[in-house]
């Protein structure tokens, strides 16, 4: 299954219930005032946020008089435009350093170690050298759950007991990768909701010992998301980002939402861009987010 078709069919659920209908809707219609009703209110209804789906309504509403646009299906194209144009992200994550340290955080459940070991198989495939540090050291399990998942995954894994602190883990981890030539180090950590403070602190210090044990480490830290959450997810986002200097989120069951329309907002909302998205249950199905493809999924017209 190539690229398009397995972000199509993680889609599914998504586009047929609301986005296929925004898509029929306006396809099929003529531009009147009550289609950008409709509109709003369908995009509304697919966890867009109501600020957001006001705004993208405006936004049509001048290129369809600017571009003198007259069909629906003109219509449409123009509103997928507007939203692949708000996705879009002007900076590339910084692979460069050696190695580079992509620290992953987000709250318990949204799928943080499952994405870490998917980054870890999507970056093998792509001929980098990767390593995994157990930073998460505090919850029940969660050392032993990132060994089955880096097994499966083919990559090394470096772990403390538990209770460890998770900066002398990552240390470690930068330290080995260094020494043995590995391109990439993925950081689990702790998923708890801590204070502000308290996390802030924890990462600051992790990002420390990072360039302590390597000054030529660079460090991303990507925020896991649950999809399913939709608005409430981006709500909870902004305390992590506020805390952490977050640089981009991933996206995780995108395949279990029929309101995928909270992706639309996340930039704008939380100012980092959509980095990853996951796609299914397969070790393969976290994607890199390609803002063009995932609206033509979004918006496809099945016959």
């Amino acid at each position: 299954m190539g690229f398009f078709e397995k972000l199509g069919e993680g889609l599914r659920k998504t586009r047929n219930s609301i986005f296929g209908s925004i898509s029929q809707m306006v396809n099929a219609g003529e531009i009147t005032p009550e289609l950008y009703e409709d509109l709003e209110e369908q995009l509304i209804l697919a966890d867009t946020g109501a600020d957001t789906a006001e705004e993208l309504v405006e936004k049509l509403k001048i290129k369809v008089r600017d571009e003198r646009l007259k069909t629906g299906e003109d219509a449409l194209e123009a509103l997928k435009e507007i939203i692949k144009e708000r996705l879009a992200s002007e900076e590339e994550m910084d692979l460069s350093g050696h190695p580079t340290v992509i620290l992953v955080i987000g709250v318990n459940g949204v799928g943080k170690t499952t994405s870490i070991a998917k980054l870890a198989h999507l970056y093998t495939e792509e001929g980098k050298k990767v390593i995994l540090a157990a930073g998460d050291t505090f919850r029940a399990a969660a050392i032993e759950q990132l060994d089955v998942w880096a097994q499966r995954a083919g990559v090394p894994v470096v772990r403390h007991q538990d209770g460890a602190d998770p900066a002398a883990v990552i240390y470690d981890a930068v330290e080995s990768a260094t020494a043995k030539g590995y391109d990439i180090v993925l950081c689990d950590t702790a998923g708890r909701l801590h204070t502000k403070k308290n996390l802030m602190e924890e990462l600051s210090k992790i990002t420390r010992v990072v360039h302590k044990a390597n000054p030529d480490a660079a460090v991303e830290t990507l925020l896991v998301l649950d999809s399913v959450t939709g608005q409430n997810a981006i709500n909870q986002a902004r305390e992590f980002i506020d805390a952490a200097g977050a640089t981009g989120i991933i996206l995780t069951k995108l395949d279990g939402t029929a309101k995928g329309g909270a992706v639309i907002s996340i930039k704008a909302k939380l100012g980092l861009p959509v980095r990853f998205v996951g796609v299914g249950e397969g070790i393969d199905d976290l994607m890199e987010f390609d803002p063009e493809a995932f609206v033509d999924a979004l918006f496809l017209l099945e016959e």
